[in-house]
């Protein structure tokens, strides 16, 4: 080991001059193997004074001064003690701590002595930080919860429905067609549930792995739109769609922007009938690297509240739960709109103001970086 080659395995090595004992070469090289740490790292005397800390330690605790004892730096003192027990029995110690401001982290940290159970060695602290992985696991719980609560409601529905066509409503054939036709549509819902949940975790694996085929976005809004006009002829609204006189290439997945494009065209439908229109443009702008294609889906109805706008694309939220729920819709739509664009190297942004409509526009990098 590194640490052993560095200070002999000594266990009667002097602190806080154990370092200096090895000589400036040694030293040198501690502080380099601790500052090409991707963990943040201290390395301690047997006293607790510090020695050496890289960069990232800094951040955590920004006190950190050579010499000087841990407990001042580090307010923490699970790992003031956790530091002492390794110090007097020479064993591992690990503890978890964790930080509120300026924001909530949480960290695991590493005590391991590197001189002896008993001498005067020295000792490495290291902290991983656990943040990552909590607010995975919350976010887990969280969708979890609401995944569970989604599916509860209409199948408490079908439950009750079952029972009443079993019961008072068995010789009913009125009431038995209504309650058919309310079971037909919660059952729908789920189907639709579950197939957006499906459909995310497929896009969340593969987030990372760009697709590479050549697609005219163009071609499949225009599909799209064609493929809505019975909706729109339902909700007595009209789609308006202004194509540019060029195809517009990006790098894609036909059938994934196909389904953001069907998301956002249905949304607009549904949630902007009272304008009686649905606007689809067209336009290329300059992105962080090149050229962008921007697809701009526009209603004109009641519009969307600043407060909510930062929100639409989580997982389940809606601005009007009863709307959403009486329109077919999961909770889903844009957070599969936002994970299908990012996996696309592309954006979504969304404008509004309550009573002048709301405006989403997908953005995507162009194959040719130069403007047209």
């Amino acid at each position: 080991m590194i640490f052993g080659s560095l200070f002999g395995r000594r266990s009667d090595v002097a602190a806080p001059a154990a370092a200096a004992d090895s000589g400036p070469a040694s030293t040198a090289l501690l502080e380099a193997v601790v500052a090409g740490m991707p963990d943040a790292a201290i390395v301690l005397n047997r006293e607790g004074r510090l020695i050496v800390a890289n960069a990232a330690a800094r951040v955590i605790a920004p006190a950190l001064a050579p010499g000087q004892p841990l407990s001042l730096a580090l307010r923490m003192p699970e790992i003031v003690d956790a530091v002492r027990q390794a110090a007097s029995t020479g064993e591992p110690r690990r503890v978890e701590f964790s930080q509120r401001v300026p924001v909530d982290r949480w960290f695991a940290a590493h005590v391991a002595p590197l001189g002896g159970p008993h001498g005067g060695g020295l000792m490495l602290l290291v902290f991983q930080d656990l943040t990552p992985l909590r607010r995975i696991e919350e976010m887990r719980a969280d969708f979890v919860a609401n995944a569970s609560h989604e599916l509860r409601t209409p199948l408490a529905a079908l439950s009750g429905f079952i029972d009443t066509l079993r019961g008072s409503a068995r010789d009913d054939a009125t009431a038995r067609e209504r309650f058919l036709a309310i079971m037909k549509t919660q059952a729908t819902r789920m189907a639709r549930l579950i197939d957006d949940l499906l459909s995310l975790s497929r896009i969340e694996l593969t987030e990372h792995v760009h697709p590479d085929k050549p697609v005219d976005l163009v071609a499949i809004v225009r599909q799209v739109t064609d493929s809505l006009q019975t909706l729109a002829l339902d909700r007595n609204v009209a789609i308006e769609i202004t194509p540019p006189a060029d195809p517009m290439i990006v790098l894609g997945d036909r059938d994934e922007l196909t389904r953001v494009f069907e998301n956002l065209v249905e949304n607009a439908l549904k949630y902007g009938a009272s304008g009686k229109k649905v606007s689809v443009g067209f336009a290329t702008a300059k992105g962080p690297s090149g050229a962008e294609a921007l697809v701009a889906v526009r209603d004109y109805g009641p519009g969307i509240a600043a407060e909510h706008l930062p929100r639409l694309t989580e997982r389940f939220y809606r601005v009007d739960v009863s709307q959403s729920r009486a329109e077919g819709g999961t909770g889903l739509g844009l957070s599969l709109v936002k994970h299908t664009l990012n996996r696309h190297r592309g954006r979504i942004q969304i404008e509004s103001e309550a009573g002048k409509g709301a405006t989403f526009t997908a953005r995507l990098p162009l194959v040719h970086s130069e403007s047209r």
